[in-house]
């Protein structure tokens, strides 16, 4: 079989993809920084002639599938096949082998980060002091005076991998962890399950994490921000979708809550209209990189490769395809 691999792989990994393929070609998207759109990929797949395909940002959509019917798997290396014609595969009987979990270290850690630089001040002291703003009269020790986090009230929305390792983290600042999610029946452990309206209203800090699904777009609604106390913090760190933006920015202009981290956003690049909530005084908006990380490689490495090896052994087939509607065909 010949493996064609535009996603970053790691050495160790690759060695293990040259033991299960005849062929390996290895040009993964960062070498040029551009993914391929299915034009481009439509074509790549012709020229290459692969009988699978390892992708991470590449659009693989119908047309590239009836241009190209040879796949006989896809690995996508994401945690949902977001760049991936999901129901064109699975017409064209191409399982989809993704990589769940890839960055739930790497976003749990980004996102304590952020909540600590946002509570004590930590980037607007340090462009205070670049901008030669600390001289002879000035405090920086009250000016720039921040909140602990230990001991404040988490309210997770959704309570998946990443929520459940951020919740590890906060256990060591001694943080009272509630969350809200319908799929868990109940308290889990020390960490209590609230209604969302509880989630809301009694948290100092809530901080989404939850895939976009009809049930959960635009979930997060004007009453519910606005019942936040005032001096609490709304985190995303999962899609924009969930959240009503322009509520969320009349209640951030109004200074109805404390503030918001943002790092995600309607239009990723953002119109200057979205970008513009990122000026707001009380945001702290990041690029869309707290899954960015470069031990993310490593971490989806394993599980693709772990994911192939059951494939090609017909191993636990319900856990690793996505598109499980293709094993009924």
């Amino acid at each position: 079989m010949k493996l064609y691999v535009r996603a970053p792989f790691s050495d160790k990994c690759l060695e293990e993809l040259r033991k299960l393929f005849d062929t390996v070609i290895y040009e993964p998207w960062t070498v040029t920084g551009e993914r391929y759109y299915e034009d481009e990929m439509l074509e790549h797949l012709l020229k290459e002639q692969p009988d699978a395909l390892i992708t991470e940002l590449d659009r693989v959509t119908e047309k590239v599938l009836k241009g190209y019917d040879r796949l006989q798997f896809i690995g996508d290396c994401r945690g949902t096949p977001a760049n991936i014609q999901v129901d064109a595969c699975t017409a064209a009987s191409v399982p989809i082998l993704c990589t769940p979990g890839r960055n739930t270290q790497a976003v749990a850690e980004m996102v304590v980060g952020l909540i600590l630089a946002f509570y004590r001040k930590i980037l607007p002291s340090v462009q205070w002091v670049e901008d030669g703003k600390w001289v002879a009269g000035t405090t920086p020790y009250y000016l720039w005076m921040g909140n602990e986090l230990q001991g404040k009230k988490i309210g997770f929305v959704g309570f998946g991998r990443i929520s459940r390792v951020v919740a590890k983290i906060l256990d060591g600042f001694e943080c009272d962890i509630s969350f809200y999610d319908p799929f868990i029946p109940g308290d889990q452990g020390h960490y209590h399950k609230r209604t969302l309206e509880e989630i809301f209203s009694e948290s100092d800090i809530v901080t989404l994490h939850l895939p976009v699904l009809d049930t959960t777009r635009g979930m997060i609604t004007e009453p519910l921000l606005r019942s936040m106390k005032k001096d609490a913090l709304f985190v995303n760190a999962a899609r924009s979708a969930l959240v009503d933006y322009k509520a969320l920015r009349g209640v951030l202009e109004e200074q109805r809550i404390r503030g918001a981290i943002l790092d995600v956003l309607d239009s990723e690049p953002p119109t200057p209209e979205d970008v513009s909530i990122g000026r707001l005084p009380n945001v702290l908006l990041t690029p869309h990189i707290c899954g960015a990380t470069y031990e993310v490689t490593d971490h989806q490495s394993d599980i693709l490769v772990d994911g192939i090896r059951k494939w090609m052994a017909g191993e636990q087939l319900e856990t690793v395809v996505y598109n499980r509607d293709v094993l009924k065909q």
